[in-house]
């Protein structure tokens, strides 16, 4: 019977999961390389099975030329670029252990509300040490669970510019 960690890897392998994850990565990717051609340009993105949207003021032509050369990097072993400092799985990692411990910390204070500000720099104390915990471990769950840095069979078959008011986006579908 296999054990826990080969039923975890099979389901991280599983085709579904596997393409949110190599498109997490592509994303990623591409995040760092438009960051490179223009430091400090506010752009977001967010990946499913389809493929990914990048957010923010890009011209189709450069995101164009910005993916392709993120996949070919991915391709080539840059996969470390698939792990991105700003990634939502690194705020969710955060956010549920810093709750977490805060929570754990109030866990047998009285009813009273004297008794809860009394907990109030134990629970202080305790999320900041989750916080600090939580960046290596959102980085460490970026790259083993939610990204994957080798795209294999993944391309790209369209980019689709998209204007909602103010904000500029762009769907990015892959296949793979």
């Amino acid at each position: 019977m296999p054990g826990l960690s080969e039923r975890f890897t099979d389901l991280l392998a599983y085709p579904p999961i596997s393409r949110v994850r190599r498109n997490h990565g592509l994303e990623h990717a591409t995040l760092y390389v438009l960051a490179e051609r223009r430091p400090g340009r506010p752009l977001a993105g967010h990946s499913d099975f389809r493929g990914f949207w990048i957010i923010g003021d890009v011209e189709t032509p450069e995101l164009d030329a910005a993916v392709s050369e993120a996949l070919q990097r991915l391709n080539t072993g840059e996969s470390h670029l698939a792990v991105h400092p700003f990634c939502g799985t690194n705020l969710a990692t955060a956010g549920i252990l810093a709750g977490g411990a805060a929570g754990l910390a109030m866990f047998g204070a009285g009813r009273r509300w004297r008794d809860k500000l009394d907990r109030l720099p134990l629970a202080m104390s305790m999320a900041t040490l989750a916080l600090i915990f939580a960046q290596p471990l959102g980085m460490t769950l970026q790259r083993e669970v939610t990204t994957s840095g080798v795209p294999g069979a993944l391309r790209v078959m369209r980019i689709i510019p998209q204007v909602r008011g103010q904000i500029k986006a762009h769907r990015v579908l892959t296949e793979g």
